[in-house]
């Protein structure tokens, strides 16, 4: 009677709770057919959509991490690079105050790889413990042999200067003319001449033997290396741990970002500006923090202005290349995108072109062209100032104290319109500069994060 009862219940659409007896076993049964027998009926529908969408992620899935692997094996060389150093490092050709380590007691070791070009390879890396910064260049190498996992002989592309039996004084006369055509006529290259030879010397028996010679005068090609040297004195740029031939090591920065973190390459072009945008200020310091990076930004521009060494130029302003460290300090990433103006000139000089764009050196180093003349001239559409304003507009102004936002604006408008021509810089630059830095400093000043 309890079953039929059951059933009846059933076939009327009317539910009852099982109840704990005899019958606990078929009430469950019935209680079963009753939930699951309409979602079988929809099961092949649901099996189709599940294979579909697990099918499409392994696809993507491996699209990516074919994409990924592809470009990881053409820009990361690390090995190659390792491998050309120490075998010439073993032969005699090249010296260094990083060989041994990196060689010989392998405490010098390379960890991810941070490379943007497969001739320009950045590794990070532990030194005796410590992180830092691993770079090197194996473009020449590339050159010589086909084949990345070979040994080239690139003591023969590269290491060929000074030449066996160069005196120390030709050798510094080599180091004054190669200085004075890269940073112009200054007199303070003489003292810097003097700081090379000392670099070099890694024995410090106060001689330079041939393979140091060569070594620092190899590093010198890279532009890097050469700014890095230029502006040592200044607190805004990595410091230079050591070298092994045209290998070097710096220090680590840790934020290498204006916003402290960075979206990913791959995602970079399916995301709209309006997420970037977001994601950026999510990430981004609090804003007494990005004021005082960007005061130490700002100084970095002015030291660069008319330096010790001359005049130089940013000619990629992106937050990917600025960051700071542990402590809010500014911090420039990436020396490579920063030019010197005899490098600038050389390449305007003679230049043919129809308009502005067609004088463009890098990315964002625009001149002026002569369009009754057809040449390029010298004068900068956008000075360093100009550029670095337009970049932290949005960085500075997001979450900034309403008492200041309206003045903050109105200043780095100003800022952007500013004009390269050198009858406008001297003064005019000078002012804008100052009257951001101050207007900055007066509201963290006296504060936790001044």
């Amino acid at each position: 009677m309890h079953i039929k009862k059951a059933e009846g219940s059933i076939s009327g659409s009317v539910w009852k709770s099982p109840t704990l007896d005899s019958t606990d076993g078929l009430s469950t049964t019935v209680f079963t057919h009753c939930v699951f027998l309409p979602l079988q009926s929809r099961l092949p529908g649901i099996k189709v959509k599940y294979l579909l969408v697990v099918w499409l992620g392994i696809f993507v899935g491996s699209w990516v991490a074919y994409m990924h692997y592809s470009s990881y094996s053409e820009l990361c060389r690390g090995h190659v690079c390792r491998m050309i150093i120490c075998d010439q490092y073993k032969k005699g050709i090249i010296s260094g105050s990083t060989c041994k380590d990196l060689c010989e007691e392998h405490s010098l070791r390379f960890q991810h790889c941070l490379s943007s070009s497969p001739t320009q390879q950045v590794y990070s890396g532990l030194w005796k413990e410590k992180e830092v910064i691993i770079k090197c260049g194996i473009e020449e190498a590339l050159k010589a042999d086909s084949n990345p996992d070979s040994v080239p002989r690139r003591d023969v592309v590269l290491f060929d200067k000074p030449t066996r039996g160069t005196s120390m004084d030709e050798f510094k006369e080599m180091l004054l003319n190669f200085l004075k055509s890269n940073l112009g006529d200054q007199t303070s290259l003489a003292a810097l001449v003097s700081q090379i030879i000392t670099m070099a010397d890694v024995n410090r028996d106060g001689k330079v033997s041939l393979a140091e010679a060569k070594s620092i005068w190899a590093l010198l090609q890279l532009n890097e290396f050469l700014l890095m040297l230029s502006l040592h004195e200044k607190e805004h740029t990595s410091k230079l741990l050591g070298y092994c031939g045209d290998l070097y090591v710096t220090e680590k920065i840790p934020h290498n970002s204006l916003y402290g973190a960075d979206i990913p390459a791959f995602l970079q072009s399916l995301l709209p500006a309006a997420v970037h945008q977001v994601i950026h200020q999510w990430f981004a310091p609090a804003w007494p923090r990005r004021a005082k990076i960007t005061i130490g930004l700002l100084e970095f521009v002015e030291e660069i202005f008319h330096g010790t060494y001359g005049n130089f130029y940013i000619c990629e302003t992106s937050f990917r290349n600025v960051g700071y460290n542990d402590k809010y300090d500014f911090k420039m990433v990436n020396l490579r995108k920063v030019a010197t103006e005899m490098t600038v000139r050389g390449f305007l000089k003679g230049r043919h072109c129809e308009q502005n764009v067609d004088c463009t050196y890098g990315k964002d180093c625009m001149a002026t062209c002569d369009k009754l003349m057809k040449q390029c001239k010298s004068d900068m559409v956008q000075p360093n100032l100009a550029k670095v304003c337009g970049l932290l507009q949005d960085y500075l102004l997001y979450g900034a104290p309403p008492d200041l936002k309206e003045e903050l604006q109105k200043q780095l408008r100003t800022c952007m319109t500013l004009s390269g021509l050198a009858s406008q810089m001297e003064v005019h630059h000078s002012l804008v500069l100052n009257n951001l830095k101050t207007l900055l400093w007066k509201k963290i000043s006296n504060t936790k994060y001044s």
